[in-house]
């Protein structure tokens, strides 16, 4: 396939292909608005792939098949929606406690509860604080367009393999509805170099004519316990050091920088060319990866802006990162919209001239 061949897709098509391009082996999901979609288009395609699709009986379900699959070496993949990932996350620790890689999509729907189908950026702290029990981090990554849809199951599928983990590509109800063209592309251009997706010494592949191996989360002696704890950690430490992702617009010479992934980062740039019209220099700082977080960027962007304000779906969760980020260098204000509500442009203009004018104080 050329570079040059595009396609008008919706983010969930466009994502549940990318599983397909990127290899997945094995889906496993259950439907929920607002990604019926991805698991509809796999459940025709995995099977034309020769590949492995089932719809389980629940949520639960699904991220112990998922579990199954990645213990054999698959590569294995699910999606869901906020209700449904909050059933999945006992699941998700044992992934992280064994160390097998795996992609969960979450496209967010507006909560807490059943909430509504409408698009929301509320499962923030869920994603990037660990919503199972135990120290442990899912990798998460936040695509804005659908070509980012697309494009970050490969990402996913290469961090998972790389550092054996977990990984959660964060979309919202918006970005998994909306279409957009689709650039199809070469998967080379897309792969982490290095990855290799041949199963490894730690896969059980069946035991004729070698040792038996074990992949386990259960371990009762405290000790052992807690160096699996600290190995975690220091695999942990290595992702903050490689694994950072973010994009800046026009932040180089910003007094106001707008903070925001997904969606809303995209609004905050319309929003900042209309702010430079009327003299106000914004800029805008999108995190791509929302963990690792990227404090550093973050924090050293702080000592050269006057302010920033952080822009999400949601009553504010990433605003406390950024505000970690800054370490009081800045002030951080804050413009969020929730209950599946989408800000405008013109909203966040206004917001963000009431912040200038604070600062005018």
């Amino acid at each position: 396939m050329s570079d040059q061949r595009k396609q008008l897709l919706s983010g969930n098509i466009a994502m549940a292909e990318g599983a397909v391009q990127a290899g997945c082996d094995a889906y496993f999901g259950y439907p929920i608005t607002p990604q019926n979609e991805i698991s509809e288009y796999l459940s025709r395609r995995m099977p034309e792939a020769g590949r492995v699709f089932l719809q389980s009986e629940s949520e639960l379900a699904a991220i112990s098949m998922i579990m199954g699959a990645a213990a054999t070496g698959m590569r294995a993949m699910t999606t869901s929606s906020s209700p449904g990932i909050s059933l999945m996350q006992e699941g998700i620790s044992y992934l992280a406690g064994c160390e097998l890689p795996a992609v969960i999509a979450n496209v967010v729907r507006g909560g807490p509860g059943l909430g509504g189908i409408g698009p929301a950026q509320s499962d923030y702290f869920q994603s990037v604080k660990g919503g199972g029990h135990g120290d442990y981090h899912l990798a998460v990554l936040a695509p804005a367009t659908v070509q980012e849809m697309h494009d970050f199951v490969y990402l996913a599928f290469d961090l998972a393999f790389k550092y054996r983990t977990p990984v959660m590509i964060l979309s919202d109800g918006l970005l998994g509805q909306m279409m957009e063209p689709l650039a199809v592309r070469e998967p080379a251009h897309l792969r982490l170099p290095g990855v290799s997706f041949e199963r490894g010494s730690w896969a059980l592949t069946g035991a004729a004519g070698r040792p038996g191996r074990c992949i386990r989360s259960l371990l009762f002696d405290t000790h052992q316990l807690e160096e699996h704890n600290r190995d975690l950690q220091r695999k942990y430490a290595r992702m903050r050091k490689e694994e950072v992702r973010f994009e800046t617009d026009r932040a180089e010479d910003a007094e106001l920088l707008l903070v925001a992934y997904g969606i809303p980062a995209r609004i905050c740039s319309d929003a900042a060319t209309i702010l430079r019209a009327e003299g106000i220099r914004a800029g805008v700082f999108r995190p791509i990866s929302l963990w690792p977080y990227p404090y550093a960027a973050l924090g050293d962007l702080a000592g050269r802006v006057k302010r920033m304000m952080v822009v999400e779906m949601s009553c504010g969760q990433m605003i406390e990162d950024a505000r970690l980020a800054v370490a009081g260098a800045c002030p951080v204000g804050f413009y969020g919209r929730t209950g599946g509500n989408v800000m405008s442009v013109d909203e966040v203009v206004e917001a963000a001239r009431k912040e200038c004018a604070e600062a005018e104080r």
